[in-house]
């Protein structure tokens, strides 16, 4: 597995930014996808699988009823993409994982609760134009022709009409990763980037498994986490920004003025 186990802020930097020199272009371009979680033992599954039961069976009745009760100003443009992108946006279960571009936004996930900072943490890695190397030709075809490295809901719109039709194109399993449309300011200050798996019962920590020069753990050890939570802070990924409006202000403000015990001293806000 490979596994990283942080030690200090800067040893997390630079497993952040390992691989992110692209020579090609001359700049510092990270060809990783990132994806914080609070506690390091979390699997990398989606929602639609954590429903249990026969969820493969209830994907297409969650997304029709979706479709038929949503206010249709939520999408702008009535395509299959769109409303997948939406529903996952807004909480449905699906198939679909969040990731960000920025490994500080992933960070700020993988801190967000304050009552997992008794336990370890972890920011996922994963090269998603590695694994797009692993797609169908048809779909690396659309990548090639647009001179893109993520695909958009309208590109795979123009392709893929259906989660069925992208399931049936292979005998073997596989991952994208599409960057959603603007709908909000929360999608564009999280940098936001969501992978979908070509099977609903792919576990995609499990798929990654056999290729592991594609992804890295970084391990945040729990010793760690409110000096990084605070770093964050100075830096500006909050709550209050990755959540713009009330409901990001007031997480941030409960989160900020929790009390950290150190030796019977309550952090100071």
């Amino acid at each position: 597995m490979t596994e990283v186990c942080i030690n200090d802020w800067t040893e997390l930097n630079e497993a952040f930014y390992e691989n992110a020199w692209r020579p090609e272009l001359g700049r510092y371009r990270s060809p990783f996808a990132f994806r914080g979680l609070s506690d390091a033992s979390y699997p990398l599954i989606p929602t639609l699988q954590r429903l249990g039961g026969d969820y493969i069976a209830l994907e297409k009745h969650l997304l029709r009823n979706f479709r038929k009760y949503a206010l249709r100003h939520v999408v702008e443009r009535d395509s299959f993409w769109n409303w997948l992108t939406v529903a996952q946006h807004y909480g449905l279960p699906t198939r679909m994982l969040d990731w960000s571009f920025s490994p500080f936004v992933a960070l700020h996930f993988a801190l967000a609760n304050v009552e997992k900072y008794d336990i370890d943490g972890v920011v996922w890695a994963v090269n998603y134009m590695g694994l797009h190397q692993l797609l169908p030709s048809r779909l690396q075809d659309v990548l090639q022709a647009e001179g893109s490295d993520v695909f958009t809901i309208e590109m795979l719109g123009a392709n893929i009409a259906s989660l069925r039709e992208m399931d049936r194109l292979t005998d073997q399993k596989f991952a994208l990763f599409l960057e959603p449309p603007s709908m909000d300011d929360r999608i564009v200050n999280q940098a936001a980037l969501f992978s979908v798996a070509s099977d609903p019962r792919l576990s995609l920590g499990d798929w990654l498994s056999g290729y592991p020069e594609m992804w890295r753990k970084i391990v945040i050890p729990a010793k760690l986490k409110w000096e990084f939570r605070d770093k964050l802070d100075q830096i500006g990924v909050t709550e209050r920004v990755l959540f713009p409006g009330l409901e990001g202000l007031s997480r941030w403000l409960r989160r900020h003025y929790s009390p950290r015990e150190l030796g019977g001293t309550p952090r100071q806000p």
